[in-house]
């Protein structure tokens, strides 16, 4: 039996020391992978046959809330929940009204990642359970190429999922995973379709995860490149937007829109880390290019309370500096960290 650490409605304990690394960084945001399951294989995310975690080996929601809750307790003030797809794995609104119930008490936002083919059936719950933001992970416009690239989705499921949230007052955050040769001569239709819906557009670097059968080098293109053959036609304005997450935000001046860039590759964002990583298994990743981790499930069923603000403390002292992302022009297709993007949720 697992004892909870902090019930909703409780005021996070005083005592309880904030999180904060070898380099002075304030751990403040946590993102917790539910599932390493997914009814999408993205050609850049995961491999066409993949080795999903037997469900044995998955945190339980009680374990993931009292997790959560320690978190809390020292100073995280924002929760996203991930997956693979996180609104794959079965009753996973239970969880969310779980946690959601700690906003106003510690916790100030809950947020989720998706890729929006379950939405037009959970919008309504995740709105009410405290859901005010989304970010759904959208390529491409083109239905062919968005099968193409999802290898088994379909671009009218997560149209009809995205209009659902926006049906239920929930903001929208599109990302958009930029492959040369794939969907770069979609930017400026993108960013149109986006900024003219109300929405948020963020643009992220492919990054070597997992082996997925791709060419890392001819696939990669620098987000800095992007931005200048945008400002070509389009005036950035700079703004000084943060959302917790590693994004640097533009205000295009045209469209009124605004547009992020996330950078892991070409302009690493590791001197403001404040983020770690919860798989689904209780790993906790300190760097998603690093494999530092502490074993959180362990730590909670052999010791408790106390077992897991140990672990929280060890966590601290060996979070790296940041990642080094290169990639290996002799062996191109060599991923930079052997585990999937899916199994730490991104």
């Amino acid at each position: 039996m697992v004892t909870l650490i902090g019930q909703p409605g409780d005021t996070p304990r005083s005592d309880a020391p904030p999180l904060i690394d070898s380099y002075g960084r304030q751990i403040t945001y946590l993102r917790i992978s539910v599932t390493d399951r997914c009814d999408f294989r993205c050609t850049y995310c995961m491999a066409e046959d993949m080795q999903f975690m037997p469900r044995s080996e998955i945190l339980s929601f009680e374990e993931i809330e009292t997790i959560a809750g320690a978190f809390i307790a020292r100073g995280v003030r924002k929760l996203r929940l991930t997956g693979g797809e996180p609104l794959v794995r079965r009753d996973i609104i239970a969880l969310v009204e779980r946690l959601g119930s700690r906003i106003g008490h510690g916790l100030d936002e809950l947020t989720m990642t998706t890729n929006g083919s379950q939405l037009v059936r959970h919008a309504p719950a995740l709105a009410k359970a405290g859901i005010r933001r989304l970010n759904v992970s959208v390529d491409t416009l083109d239905p062919e190429r968005f099968a193409a690239i999802t290898r088994r989705g379909r671009l009218d499921q997560v149209l009809d999922g995205i209009a659902a949230a926006e049906a239920e007052g929930i903001a929208i955050k599109l990302n958009m995973v930029v492959t040369r040769g794939v969907n770069d001569d979609e930017l400026v239709p993108m960013m149109q379709w986006a900024h003219g819906r109300g929405f948020e557009l963020t643009l992220i670097e492919g990054m070597p995860l997992g082996e997925v059968g791709i060419d890392r080098v001819d696939s990669y293109l620098p987000l800095r490149k992007v931005r200048d053959r945008l400002a070509e036609t389009f005036t950035l304005e700079r703004i000084e937007k943060r959302t917790g997450g590693p994004a640097r935000y533009v205000r295009v001046a045209e469209t009124g829109g605004v547009l992020g860039f996330i950078t892991p590759m070409s302009h690493n964002f590791c001197e403001s880390c404040n983020r770690v990583r919860l798989t689904a298994t209780g790993q906790l990743y300190l760097c998603l290019g690093q494999d530092d981790r502490v074993d959180l499930r362990a730590a909670l069923r052999d010791g408790g309370e106390a077992g897991l603000a140990a672990a929280l403390d060890h966590a601290m002292v060996i979070k790296p500096k940041g990642h080094d992302f290169l990639l290996d022009r002799a062996r191109p297709a060599a991923p930079a960290v052997a585990r999937h993007m899916s199994v730490t949720g991104g």
